[in-house]
């Protein structure tokens, strides 16, 4: 796996724990602020990862399709249509 792709791992593991914690009727106000406040840039954190790779798949499927011929991208496009 990428470092991006452990770093998001991480991250979510993170989140996973943060509102584990948040959850239990026990944890105090300021703590659950505080965890409230990390879990926030985390997700943004984990946006960011996840738009930096989408952007990365579209530009490699973009680099894939002006490698082929019209017919062929035709054909790949009714490819990808299909669920099986």
């Amino acid at each position: 796996m990428s470092d991006g792709g452990a770093d998001f791992e991480a991250k979510l593991d993170r989140i996973d724990a943060i509102v584990k914690e948040l959850e239990n009727p026990d944890t105090k106000l300021e703590r659950a602020i505080a965890l409230f406040k990390e879990g926030k840039v985390l997700a943004r954190e984990c946006e960011a990862l996840l738009k930096n790779a989408q952007t990365q798949i579209d530009e490699a499927m973009s680099e894939r399709q002006r490698g082929k011929s019209t017919d062929d991208a035709k054909r790949e496009e009714v490819d990808d249509q299909i669920p099986f």
